[in-house]
């Protein structure tokens, strides 16, 4: 069987969040046993205009539902940005990961040649479901998701390579 569109999203998205989740179980940990109040690693941002930490977990975890949501043809669900708290944003990760999981792979496959509109503000730009999911979703995806990581690797948070990649 050929490598399918379904394969290099959906397992993708599943397999990073749990990562994801359990770096920030270790961020939880870390800011317990340092006597850290949590609210300065969930605010904590690389550089004065990005993202902080709570808002690189959400936009990750949005890339994934809404890329899905679009290869699928289906409504993505929509959550508010109002997570403030490590086990809020580890419940976000949950409810994203169950939407993503209720996707079957029938309702993916061949949206590597459907197009896909992108709405911007007033503007739109259509895409190839290959190209969206290769040069959008999937950077983007990985950005925030690195970018998350990063923040609590800087703050001095124990983890490594093994787990933001996972087990194979």
């Amino acid at each position: 069987m050929a490598f399918s569109i379904y394969q290099a999203s959906v397992p993708i998205f599943l397999k990073t969040l749990g990562n994801l989740s359990a770096i920030l179980d270790k961020g939880a940990a870390f800011a317990e046993e340092k006597k850290v109040d949590p609210q300065v690693l969930l605010n904590y941002r690389l550089a004065p205009d990005m993202f902080p930490l709570s808002r690189q977990v959400q936009a990750a975890a949005d890339h994934a539902k809404r890329g899905t949501a679009y290869l699928a043809g289906i409504e993505a669900p929509a959550y508010p940005d109002t997570e403030t708290t490590f086990a809020e944003l580890k419940a976000r990760i949950e409810k994203t990961t169950a939407f993503i999981g209720s996707v079957k792979a029938g309702q993916i496959e061949g949206a590597e040649s459907r197009d896909i509109v992108l709405k911007m503000g007033s503007s739109s730009r259509t895409l190839t479901g290959q190209t969206y999911l290769l040069h959008q979703c999937l950077p983007n995806f990985f950005f925030h998701t690195t970018t998350a990581y990063n923040i609590l690797r800087h703050c001095g948070v124990n983890i490594g390579k093994r787990d933001f990649i996972g087990q194979m």
